[in-house]
């Protein structure tokens, strides 16, 4: 009986232990729950303590939504936000799979577009995760982002060669344009999940596009960012390694020249400035205003090369440390940050069995999705949906008041105060601030 007594205090003590271990492991929690219905889309917010780590997916056969946050405890009253919203029938906890985890399931109506992302601490909230359901009969996320006044950052994707042009052959048989064609696709699909983003592919099957139309295409289609997807090769079968490139400065310049000359019907492509690039009588001014506009250009695109040299480097051999400038037709926009990638040599027999591997596609596009997104976090155009969610800081410099800094951010004293739990007007050199989104 002893035996049995001692045996029942270990296994209470072992019990207890892991019910401290688990409320230990959770260290974030999901605090509350809001829903926002519109005609076209309900938007859900999950408001938690610290930054959520998770992942979703969808099930049917009856339509539901799962999200597992990891090391999170769940104190929210889940179907208290729901009332009369016809979108989502019912929010639960399930079993995660997970030690640690919460996951919660939505019950959904139907079949929905879905639309997942965190969002920072900003103004009266914390860090938050929300979940888009959009109506598949609606336009698209595109025009509902364009209601609300923010438009998505447009990123154009070339896929080298293509039709009668099949690029380099390796030695396995293997076509250039196929590869490329299918890691630009796979770029778009994760570019295309990303809200604020979006794909345009310039080729989109097994066809060829005029260099000079691959930029028209973008152009046409308001690109911010022009990538340009190929697959290298040389004519011995020794090199191997991803690279990047940039427009050399002696073509860019050169295309300046031809360009700034038939200025009043190249107006359009140079955004505020072209309206007085075409109609101002000072060529002197209109060649500084232009040529600002292709320095800004040349500039973004070797700091967006950079940002993809980074990522590259983690996913395979580079055969070039640093972005390359060369003299390439389709880099030739003035007007559109542009770069070529490298993927690997295809005349490589190695890395052609690579390039030809679905998971190493998936994971040069990965790759090249984090460079984009890594870029546009910091440097998103004014106008843009990440822009209007971005999280701006400014330090407080000798002499500046909270009054001067809301002046200058174009917001209120009191919403600077409530974004930084300010409880008087006083600010002290150095301390940074969180800038709210004006009104």
């Amino acid at each position: 009986m002893r035996l049995v007594s001692y045996i029942k205090q270990l296994l209470t003590v072992f019990l207890l232990c892991i019910g401290l271990s688990a409320v230990a492991y959770a260290s974030n929690s999901i605090e509350s729950v809001r829903i926002w219905p519109a005609p076209e889309n309900t938007r859900i917010v999950f408001d938690l303590s610290e930054k959520p780590d998770f992942k979703y997916f969808p099930l049917k056969s009856p339509y539901r939504l799962v999200i597992d946050f990891k090391n999170s405890k769940n104190n929210a009253a889940l179907m208290s936000a729901i009332n009369t919203d016809r979108r989502v029938k019912k929010i639960r906890t399930s079993t995660s799979k997970e030690k640690g985890s919460t996951r919660l399931v939505l019950e959904l109506a139907e079949d929905f577009r879905v639309s997942v992302f965190p969002l920072a601490p900003a103004g009266q909230y914390g860090d938050r995760l929300v979940i888009d359901l959009y109506d598949k009969k609606s336009r698209s996320i595109e025009k509902n982002d364009n209601n609300l006044g923010k438009r998505d950052i447009v990123i154009a994707i070339v896929a080298g060669h293509g039709g009668e042009d099949p690029g380099s052959i390796g030695a396995a048989g293997t076509y250039e344009k196929r590869v490329t064609l299918k890691i630009a696709q796979k770029l778009a699909n994760l570019i295309d999940k990303k809200p604020g983003l979006k794909a345009v592919m310039i080729r989109s099957g097994d066809y060829y596009v005029d260099h000079n139309r691959k930029t028209e295409l973008a152009r046409k289609s308001k690109a911010d960012l022009l990538i340009s997807i190929h697959a290298d090769a040389f004519t011995s079968s020794k090199p191997n390694g991803a690279s990047v490139l940039v427009q050399a400065t002696r073509r860019a310049d050169s295309e300046f020249t031809r360009w700034i000359q038939n200025r009043e019907k190249n107006s359009e492509l140079l955004g505020g400035a072209g309206e007085t690039i075409r109609k101002t009588k000072d060529n002197n001014l209109a060649i500084a205003l232009a040529d600002m506009k292709k320095e800004y250009t040349m500039a973004s695109s070797y700091d967006f090369a950079e940002h993809v040299v980074k990522q590259l480097k983690k996913v395979t051999k580079l055969h070039k440390k640093k972005p390359e400038r060369l003299s390439l037709a389709v880099l030739k926009s003035s007007d559109i940050p542009s770069v070529l990638i490298e993927t690997g040599f295809i005349s490589n027999p190695q890395e052609e069995k690579r390039l030809n591997n679905a998971h190493h596609q998936q994971k040069l596009a990965k790759a090249i999705y984090t460079a984009v997104d890594d870029y546009f976090a910091h440097n998103a155009p004014d106008g843009t949906l990440i822009a209007a969610a971005r999280v701006r800081e400014h330090k407080i410099s000798r002499g500046e008041s909270l009054s001067v800094v809301a002046q200058r951010y174009k917001v209120s004293v009191s919403q600077l105060k409530s974004a930084n739990n300010l409880k008087s007007n006083v600010v002290r050199i150095g301390q940074t601030l969180k800038i709210p989104q004006a009104d």
